[in-house]
C-alpha cells in the first residue's frame, strides 16, 4: 500500500423505529504501518467553521481506534465484545458517549483494505443507535470508484 491513499467511509445508523440514515466520505488521505497497526491520517472541515480537524484512525486485530483533535475532538476505541465510554466535544458541547463493539472485521489486499465495525452507540448512558462503519483505504493511483 502507498503513503497517498483515498479513505472510502460508509456509516449506517438504524434508528428505533425510523429509517437507516447512511453517511458516506471520500477524501485523500495519509496511510503507514507500524508495529502492526495501520494508520491513517486525513483533516476533515465542518460546515459553517473555518477550524480543521484533524483525524488519525489506527487499526489491527479486532481493534479500531479513532481519535480526532481541533474543531472536534475525541478518543473512540472500538474493541470487539467490549464497551467504551468516552467524551465527544464539540463546538456545541460535551457528550458522553458509550461504544458498544460487537465486530470489527479487516480484510487486506495487495490493492486494498477493508475495515468493517459493527457497534452499538450510546449517548449520556441512554442507547441511541445501533451502526456500521465500512472503511476501504486504497492507493491515489487506483482512482477513487467505490
Amino acid at each position: 500500500m502507498t503513503k497517498e491513499v483515498f479513505l472510502f467511509l460508509k456509516g449506517l445508523q438504524v434508528e428505533t423505529d425510523e429509517e437507516a440514515q447512511e453517511l458516506e466520505t471520500i477524501t485523500a488521505a495519509d496511510y503507514y504501518r507500524k508495529n502492526g497497526s495501520h494508520y491513517v491520517l486525513y483533516e476533515e472541515m465542518t460546515e459553517g467553521f473555518t477550524e480543521k480537524t484533524k483525524n488519525r484512525i489506527k487499526f489491527s486485530d479486532n481493534y479500531l481506534e479513532v481519535t480526532k483533535k481541533g474543531l472536534i475532538n475525541v478518543h473512540m476505541i472500538f474493541e470487539e465484545n467490549k464497551k467504551n465510554i468516552t467524551s465527544y466535544m464539540t463546538p456545541y458541547g460535551n457528550i458522553i458517549i458509550g461504544i458498544d463493539t460487537e465486530s470489527v472485521l479487516i480484510e487486506e489486499s495487495e490493492e486494498c483494505i477493508r475495515v468493517e465495525v459493527d457497534y452499538s452507540l450510546e449517548a449520556n448512558y441512554q442507547h441511541l443507535t445501533d451502526c456500521r462503519m465500512k472503511m476501504e483505504i486504497r492507493s491515489r493511483e487506483e482512482g477513487i470508484e467505490f
